[in-house]
């Protein structure tokens, strides 16, 4: 059994060090609506996407937010969203097409996606087309 010890030690050692342990998973940030707000408010630079239907954006949309439906999300290139670097701010009605959307925009190598629900729960401004 004794010789056994240094054997197990080897493999255990030799296992942690091939391990997986540097992969990183590429995700997505999700906030509060008060935590957005506030980032709004402090940060310059970023995108608000309204990720819901073109009607439902017309009738009304947070201020300076750009509409690219979540439907038309695929494996093409964003034109709208051409900085894969960007704050890219994320939300729809209440707040499941923004959580696919973010998904998505991750997977076609998007680095900085900050998903807050649904304009069902803002308190802020909102304006129409």
């Amino acid at each position: 059994m004794k010789k056994m010890i240094p054997i197990l030690l080897s493999m255990l050692i030799f296992t942690a060090c091939t391990g997986n342990g540097n992969h990183h998973i590429a995700t997505y940030r999700q906030i509060t609506m008060d935590e957005a707000a506030t980032m709004m408010e402090q940060k310059t630079g970023y995108i608000i996407l309204d990720v819901r239907r073109p009607d439902e954006f017309a009738a009304g949309h947070i201020p300076n937010a750009i509409n690219v439906p979540n439907e038309s999300i695929s494996t093409n290139e964003i034109t709208e969203l051409p900085d894969k670097d960007q704050l890219i701010m994320v939300y729809c009605r209440s707040g499941r097409r923004s959580k696919e959307a973010s998904e998505k925009l991750v997977k076609l190598g998007y680095t900085n996606i900050v998903e807050f629900g649904g304009i069902l729960d803002w308190k802020g401004e909102i304006v129409t087309d």
